[in-house]
């Protein structure tokens, strides 16, 4: 059973390796578009120099997603060794992953509402449904964390030994 374990610890250390080395690409290719959109003058008009930060944005974005989730899972699984069984660890967990998600959806559609807006406006109803989605994840996730607060205060210790985890890990 320790083979087992230790499996699985090896099995998130590369998906942790992995998403931090897509964010790091990510942040590269982001920073060669910003580059690109401040510096290259002769070779792209204004909307182009435009359209190449708002790239820029929208990599960062998606790079920071997987920063996030590379550091969620590292501190949960690996520092924490947490098993997601009480309803405060489910609330912790979930909650650290939906707020990267909401927010970079939420920029993703600014972004994409701007570069579409000059490009083909008949997009922006797809773009307002990834607003929109957004909006219902954060929706969601608020109702959870609601009723999620009684199955809480069925078992005050969990909550107690969560925030003295954090004291130690952070």
């Amino acid at each position: 059973m320790k083979y087992l374990e230790k499996a699985f610890i090896a099995a998130h250390l590369v998906v942790i390796a992995l998403f931090f080395l897509c964010a790091v690409a990510l942040m590269v290719l982001a920073a060669t578009d910003l580059w690109q959109g401040i510096f290259s003058t002769a070779t792209q008009d204004i909307r182009g120099r435009f359209d190449s930060i708002l790239e820029g944005i929208g990599m960062l974005t998606i790079g920071l997603v997987a920063l996030g989730l590379s550091q969620t899972i590292f501190e949960e699984e690996i520092l924490r060794d947490v098993k997601v069984s009480g309803p405060t660890r489910v609330r912790r967990y979930l909650s650290r992953f939906l707020v990267v998600i909401v927010v970079a959806l939420a920029i993703e559609t600014l972004v994409a509402a701007f570069e579409i807006m000059h490009r083909d406006p008949t997009q922006l109803p797809y773009v307002a449904a990834i607003g929109g989605s957004a909006a219902l994840l954060l929706l969601a996730w608020g109702a959870f964390v609601h009723l999620n607060r009684s199955a809480e205060e069925l078992e005050p210790e969990a909550m107690e030994k969560a925030k003295e985890e954090d004291r130690d890990v952070g």
